[in-house]
């Protein structure tokens, strides 16, 4: 029996009191200090630190971690961007050695960003790629750094129902006992979702919410970027949200991303249909769609997750500074929004729009997945309330230590068991070596 007490914190945000200085761990788990503690157990001292839940990214692109500050990328239409980013795949050759490398820089960074649980939206199956390999280098590289994954089969054009099949056969192949997509450790989760009404058809969203019906998954999927309005107007004159109720895709199972550019209609559909929303601001305003209207859609009781996109569109991994952007930008379009309020976006929403319930909170029970964030030094010098200046001071902030499932991942700012600079390496000469032979 494993056990563990971090004690002396200033707070803890997501317990049952953030006001308490200690949290006790074992077996993986979040347990009461009333609990048989024994004498052995590890104490690891929190002084002058915050400890929070681990940070649940709702919506990433791995792969395009290998795609970051791609020439042409930058400050164009959607349209030009899809382009560039689809050049630059068949330029690469995207396969599962590249699938691999950029997934384990880009999980490498999460983790020492405070990032438990990566959703990873893949949309790109190349033919004459087996997608069963091309998950598995995912998800081997999520094992082995440790972190928590949530793989979700995406299409973007795909024939509907060769990658339902595929869905299937990624499930039979990766997932160890799952319940509702979920393997037994909790560490692999599987989700379906088309990419959005401007590239897949009714055909698509029908079959992979079939499937997913069939196994148990959650489903996701993306609207109200700036070329899915126009061309769900263009293609069958209505917007995405609509098409999206009329095809099924606005449920309780269901988390949409992005949402930029959305009516009050809209938002109260959504609400009506229990589907789930992810902010993704460091995508977003860059690539200049909008700010989401995160304050109306909770008003209006729609759980709001939080996540980065992908490197193509970000460039980061970063959640909480993600956080931070979409906590400055909030008073432009509505009412602000604290820092407490996107921190729980950024851990409890997200892990809601997951369907997991032991993710993103420290209440007794949950899963030990915590971050460890040192405010003794000048940066947070002067800061009122410590919460508070997680958001507010020290921009670009990485926790000192980072916990998944009671096992520690990060220690004194560093990953356990994986060399950062190795990976980071690995990565950029396997795009050389590719760019030398395209």
């Amino acid at each position: 029996m494993s056990t563990m007490t971090l004690r002396g914190a200033l707070a803890i945000v997501g317990a049952e009191s953030e006001h308490s200085d200690a949290i006790h761990i074992r077996d993986g788990h979040i347990v009461s200090a009333d609990a048989d503690v024994p004498g052995d157990t590890e104490v690891v001292d929190c002084t002058d630190c915050v400890v929070t839940p681990g940070l649940v990214n709702a919506h990433h692109h791995l792969l395009q971690t290998a795609f970051r500050t791609l020439p042409g990328s930058r400050f164009r239409p959607m349209r030009e961007w899809l382009q560039v980013m689809a050049t630059a795949y068949r330029r690469m050759r995207v396969d599962p050695e590249l699938c691999a490398a950029a997934a384990a820089v880009g999980l490498a960074e999460s983790l020492l960003a405070g990032v438990t649980t990566v959703a990873d939206h893949h949309l790109t199956w190349p033919a004459g790629v087996d997608p069963v390999d091309l998950a598995g280098a995912t998800i081997a590289a999520a094992r082995d750094a440790g972190a928590r994954l949530v793989f979700v089969r995406g299409t973007a054009g795909d024939d509907p129902h060769a990658a339902a099949d595929s869905v299937r056969a990624i499930h039979d192949a990766h997932l160890v006992d799952p319940s509702h997509g979920v393997s037994a450790d909790g560490m692999t989760q599987l989700a379906t979702g088309p990419s959005g009404v401007h590239a897949d058809s009714p055909d698509t969203f029908r079959e992979l919410a079939t499937v997913a019906a069939e196994l148990g998954l959650r489903r996701r999927t993306q609207a109200n970027e700036q070329v899915d309005v126009r061309i769900a107007q263009e293609r069958y004159g209505a917007r995405p949200l609509q098409l999206l109720e009329d095809w099924g895709w606005l449920d309780r199972d269901v988390t949409v991303a992005h949402l930029c550019d959305i009516t009050t209609d809209e938002i109260a559909a959504l609400a009506r249909s229990g589907a789930h929303a992810t902010h993704a601001p460091g995508c977003d305003i860059p690539m200049g769609w909008g700010i989401a209207g995160v304050a109306d859609f909770q008003d209006a009781g729609i759980v709001v997750g939080l996540g980065t996109s992908g490197g193509g569109s970000n460039d980061g991994g970063h959640l909480l500074a993600d956080a931070r952007l979409a906590m400055q930008v909030s008073g432009l379009i509505g009412r602000p929004l604290s820092a407490r309020t996107l921190l729980t976006a950024a851990t409890q929403g997200s892990a809601t729009g997951l369907g997991r319930a032991e993710l993103g909170h420290l209440r007794v029970g949950a899963a030990a997945d915590l971050c460890v964030w040192d405010c003794g030094d000048v940066d947070d010098a002067g800061v009122a309330d410590p919460v508070d200046g997680l958001l507010w001071a020290s921009p670009g902030r990485r926790p000192r230590d980072v916990m998944v499932a009671g096992r520690w991942v990060v220690r004194d700012h560093r990953l356990v068991g994986q060399d950062s600079r190795g990976l980071a390496e690995q990565l950029r000469r396997l795009l050389r070596d590719r760019e030398a032979s395209a």
